[in-house]
């Protein structure tokens, strides 16, 4: 088992968080830019909706008893919406209130010092769904073995994410608007999200290359003391030991990613 050497950054999602390796998606990208500064844990859950997510997200973080001994949670980024979204005829539907509700369990969980999972050094950053390129899902679909219906609808999943700004607004927690950003960056075409998208819901590199931008850009906003730039390495780096070789065993100490701390 791993000893506890530095703090993390969890990452809470569906498929387009658990695939947030691939195509040098942004788990990948924050994983570097991180490296010896916090770990990056991901607990992307494909297929999953908001409400499948509670259950998991309570055996996922730990209670504050459990905290004591544990590697702190500095930032808990969750990025649901894109099967909430689905259509009612979808097991996979999440009716907007109710996402709603769910997403404002989620922050309560670890900011409320009324659960069992308050952690008061967590941070939490909201993604929203991307937006959906209806006729390239559409596509994919029909190329299924039996071809599946259509589930998706480009203005339910736009309504799902302005609900999640929504939420972050009245909760006081910082929203990556990714619908917005890709949007932008497809000229506001819908067909164009093509660039972004690998089969009209999921992230290419491209598109991957843009939330991770705009979810920097909030760390640095938001909560700047949790950015990379103002984190040191947690052991130091080898040309301190070059300058002073014989007292490398103190050097090689492990301290704190927090200069200040």
């Amino acid at each position: 088992m791993a000893a506890y050497v530095q703090d993390s950054i969890m990452l809470l999602g569906d498929s387009i968080t658990q695939g947030g390796y691939e195509n040098n998606g942004f788990a990948a990208k924050l994983a570097h830019v991180y490296n010896r500064k916090m770990d990056v844990i991901n607990r992307g859950f494909s297929g999953y909706n908001t409400e499948w997510a509670l259950p998991i997200f309570e055996q996922c973080f730990a209670t504050q008893h459990e905290q004591q001994h544990l590697p702190k949670v500095r930032l808990l980024i969750i990025w649901f919406g894109a099967n909430d979204s689905c259509l009612p005829t979808r097991e996979q539907h999440v009716p907007l209130p109710q996402y709603k509700a769910n997403l404002r369990k989620m922050i309560w969980m670890v900011r409320s010092p009324e659960s069992p999972r308050y952690s008061p050094d967590t941070r939490v950053i909201l993604i929203n769904s991307p937006p959906l390129n209806a006729e390239q899902w559409a596509a994919r679909q029909a190329g299924q073995v039996p071809p599946r219906p259509m589930e998706r609808d480009s203005g339910v999943t736009r309504t799902y994410a302005e609900a999640a700004v929504e939420v972050g607004a009245q909760e006081g927690v910082a929203v990556v608007d990714a619908w917005s950003a890709l949007y932008d960056a497809a000229g506001r075409e819908e067909k164009a999200l093509r660039k972004f998208l690998t089969d009209g819901l999921h992230l290419n590199e491209a598109g991957y290359a843009i939330v991770f931008d705009e979810l920097v850009k909030t760390i640095k906003e938001k909560h700047p003391e949790y950015h990379y730039d103002n984190l040191q390495f947690v052991f130091v780096p080898f040309d301190k030991i070059c300058e002073d070789i014989k007292n490398y065993r103190e050097l090689t100490k492990k301290r704190s990613a927090f200069p200040d701390a």
